[in-house]
């Protein structure tokens, strides 16, 4: 009897809110249509590859930490050495590869997760997917991001080389064929 008021509270909660979304913008796209997956694709590439990519300065001195920690003893002095040795555009090293390569995680990410949760919802039934609604969510998530980081290992292997390999190539032209 509980369990039949929370469903019903449940399921009358998501029509209400698709209907408040629905009248407000008169018609987006249906939950599950190749433009819902392509909508979410796209909020993934942008909050993913234009987030990554603002931060390449501080991701560059990082890595650089990490592969040589005797030269780029700290956060500021990976900065001084990186600008005294290349300049202010040295901090831009390995945006490509990040941009293009979040990018793509952000895509499998934001696209899969639905996608997965549409598919896991369906294997499991109305009333599980309720019952166990937040495994189903983790579940998707998971296997979301392991599609996900698959886009994503080549560009950021290339980028990692990039920042970090001294006499390596500087763009992801020269350097991903070199991967590959």
């Amino acid at each position: 009897m509980v369990f039949e008021r929370q469903k019903d509270a449940f399921f009358a909660q998501s029509a209400q809110k698709q209907l408040v979304a629905a009248s407000a913008s008169q018609y987006s796209c249906e939950v599950g249509s190749g433009k819902f997956y392509a909508l979410c694709a796209f909020g993934g590439l942008l909050s993913c590859g234009l987030t990554h990519t603002a931060v390449v300065p501080l991701d560059l001195v990082k890595c650089r930490i990490q592969v040589n920690p005797d030269k780029y003893k700290s956060l500021g002095t990976g900065f001084k050495v990186s600008i005294a040795e290349g300049g202010m555009k040295a901090l831009s090293l390995g945006w490509a590869p990040t941009l293009v390569g979040y990018s793509m995680q952000g895509i499998g990410k934001f696209g899969f997760y639905e996608a997965f949760k549409n598919l896991y919802s369906g294997m499991l039934g109305e009333e599980n997917t309720f019952l166990y609604r937040t495994s189903m969510y983790l579940a998707a998530s998971a296997s979301a991001e392991f599609f996900a980081d698959i886009f994503l290992c080549p560009m950021e292997s290339v980028k990692v080389r990039i920042q970090t390999t001294p006499g390596w190539e500087q763009t992801l032209k020269a350097g991903a064929p070199r991967i590959w």
